[in-house]
């Protein structure tokens, strides 16, 4: 006896299974586990008064279509043609036809009077930046953040991790270098680009203000609640757009004055090494090289060095990497100008730079057998 054909399974049974289908498609499954219906939880003055105005314009929207989904399926049911009703020609002439024109504008507007009041008391705080305790510059580049402690003097690049350092599932949203901040404390930003337009936008934190190269914006916070928050940059700002995740460490104030004076001790110790007379030899430069290479180039010209043309050259066998040492200093620590070369001299000390050009000039088969020293590109500066 042969199997039944899917012909001859009756049409109510196969609807039943198209059903049963579709409701499975809508179970929830480990894809949907972060989707979230609404704006993240705000943890701060400003954001909270962002996330009120949001949800009152949400539920005055919600309210609106209410009524007028209702008033729209009463009067099709009451005014149907099956019960014999008939269209009143005159209808514009009665009360409601004459001064329904007036009424609904009015309260309408008187919606849109509410709305804007509360906005605009919104948009005064926003612009309200006031005396803050920590200032910090936030510089996007392609595609990194820079994040500089205004009174501290200290600064550090903040970088995308890789699949394989921060797994599948946190992958594009944590990052090498977090921004560490004091909770209950006013923090003012500054925000500024170095190649094209970015947007540094923590929602739980701080308010999306646009950096613009050679101009500054600025946006204040205060966190009330420890944590780690996460953003993205939110402006389309080329091809890596996606590789610019943000993560915001807060902390207690005591923890954050011990973080900055660590770092800050740190920093200084690392500018008198890179300020000694020492002669560094290749092997060192090179151990040290690679790590810095991965953290600040990678991204461009890939960690095997064959670039992304004709965007980012590859380094591996190129003239310049293997032949001119001046001209290979000058294009990492001034950039290249009408490129997306950045200038890293302002953001690396001189033997971080010699480290990284050494690297480059001896990794990927290059082989030249240079060292080059921190004196070198402190002469070249």
């Amino acid at each position: 006896m042969s199997e039944p054909s899917f012909a001859s399974v009756p049409r109510s049974m196969s609807r039943a299974r198209l059903w049963v289908a579709a409701l499975l498609a809508l179970l929830p499954t480990m894809g949907w586990a972060e989707m979230k219906l609404n704006l993240p939880e705000p943890v701060s003055p400003l954001t909270r008064e962002v996330f009120d105005l949001h949800m009152m314009t949400t539920w005055v929207g919600v309210w609106i279509m209410v009524i007028v989904i209702l008033l729209v399926g009463y009067t099709l049911w009451k005014f149907r043609k099956s019960t014999g009703a008939v269209a009143d020609q005159e209808f514009h002439k009665g009360f409601f036809g004459t001064w329904s024109w007036l009424v609904v504008p009015v309260l309408v507007l008187g919606l849109d009077l509410t709305i804007a009041d509360r906005a605009n008391s919104t948009f005064d705080q926003v612009e309200n930046i006031g005396d803050a305790e920590v200032t910090v510059k936030v510089t996007g580049s392609q595609w990194k953040w820079t994040y500089e402690y205004m009174e501290h003097d200290y600064s550090f690049i903040s970088n995308l991790k890789s699949k394989e350092e921060a797994g599948e599932y946190d992958y594009l949203r944590t990052v090498d270098n977090p921004l560490v901040l004091p909770v209950n404390t006013r923090v003012r930003f500054l925000h500024t680009a170095a190649d094209v337009l970015h947007a540094w936008w923590v929602p739980e934190i701080a308010v999306k203000k646009d950096s613009i190269p050679g101009y500054i914006n600025e946006t204040w916070t205060i966190i009330e609640k420890e944590g780690m928050y996460r953003g993205q940059c939110a402006e389309n700002c080329g091809v890596g757009h996606a590789y610019m995740p943000i993560e915001v460490k807060a902390v207690s104030r005591a923890e954050f004055d011990q973080w900055i004076g660590e770092r800050v001790a740190e920093k200084q110790a690392a500018a008198e090494l890179a300020a000694s007379n020492k002669v560094w030899s290749q092997d060192e430069l090179m151990a040290e090289g690679e790590g810095l290479y991965n953290t600040y180039c990678a991204a461009c010209h890939q960690a095997n060095g064959a670039g992304l043309p004709p965007a980012f050259p590859a380094l591996a066998g190129s003239a310049m990497v293997t032949s001119d040492i001046p001209a290979h200093i000058d294009i990492v620590v001034n950039g290249k100008a009408g490129t997306a070369m950045a200038a890293w001299g302002a953001q690396l000390d001189d033997l971080q730079l010699a480290a990284i050009i050494t690297y480059e000039r001896n990794a990927w088969g290059n082989d030249t057998g240079d060292a080059v020293q921190p004196a070198d590109v402190k002469a070249a500066r």
